[in-house]
């Protein structure tokens, strides 16, 4: 089992579709840095709260190498810019979804895992049953945008 570094956007939607307590199922450690737990607990009302305090198994560390962070922060925003350079530091797995920010990661050589990415993790390993219904939840409730073309290779990668 892996560590894993996640940025704001999959925590958001594993907690929107109740999944939330399947990341210890996959990884040995889930960390999540300042700039992330900030945006998680300043959510807009489309969110549905996410109660860190019930979540042992999460832990919030800080990356340090802020020059890092810092230069990070040129492109992106504060939660992705941190992730990115914990994961690193780490040699974690990262779990997000911005395009700006998977680019970047996979530019430094991060191994880069998305939201839908890891709903297939789930189903392979039998702990949900299907993913185009939580796709479909994700769209309309999240508006969290997943274009035709990845909706058919998830929908094929799945067998559904």
């Amino acid at each position: 089992m892996r560590i894993i570094v996640s940025d704001t956007s999959p925590i958001r939607a594993l907690n929107h579709l109740g999944l939330l307590d399947l990341l210890p199922k996959l990884f040995k450690e889930i960390l999540i840095p300042p700039g992330v737990l900030q945006e998680l607990q300043s959510q807009p009302r489309r969110f549905s709260p996410v109660m860190l305090s019930g979540l042992g198994w999460l832990r919030v560390q800080a990356p340090a190498n802020q020059t890092k962070v810092q230069d990070l922060l040129k492109e992106l925003d504060l939660g992705e810019a941190e992730a990115i350079a914990l994961a690193i530091e780490l040699h974690a797995e990262i779990l997000m979804d911005e395009a700006e920010g998977r680019e970047i990661a996979a530019r430094l050589g991060l191994s880069l895992v998305g939201l839908l990415g890891l709903l297939l993790r789930f189903k392979s390993n039998r702990f949900i049953p299907a993913v185009m219904p939580l796709i479909d939840q994700l769209q309309s409730g999240l508006r969290f945008f997943i274009s035709d073309q990845v909706r058919a290779e998830i929908k094929r990668l799945s067998g559904e």
